[in-house]
């Protein structure tokens, strides 16, 4: 069973800076196309962003050129760099391990974009 465990949301104002982390469970994390996604209140989840195991990228349009998503295998961890930070980013994030026949999910931290 894999465990991802997301820390890093929190409270920002407009135009602010977060860096979310997502750490996994297990010994094969490099293998695995790991993900961002995010629900706001009464909508469906989306996909943010993902990074496969050849460190290639993908962003939603509406994160291109303000978020980033890195990995360190040695550390089995995700990260997602988010800069100008927008209201319409608030929240809850999950971080996700794509595997064949399986994704497994992080239990979401919240982000919150306020002034």
């Amino acid at each position: 069973q894999v465990q991802l465990v997301e820390s890093g949301g929190g409270l920002v104002q407009p135009g602010g800076s977060l860096r979310l982390s997502c750490a996994a469970s297990g010994n094969i994390f490099s293998v695995y196309t790991m993900g961002w996604y995010r629900q706001a209140p009464g909508k469906q989840r989306e996909l943010v962003a993902s990074i496969t195991s050849r460190d290639i990228t993908n962003y939603a349009d509406s994160v291109k050129g303000r978020f980033t998503i890195s990995r360190d295998n040695a550390k089995n961890t995700v990260y997602l760099q988010m800069n100008s930070l927008k209201p319409e980013d608030t929240a809850v994030y999950y971080c996700s391990q794509n595997r064949p026949f399986t994704t497994y999910w992080g239990q979401g931290t919240q982000v919150t974009i306020s002034s």
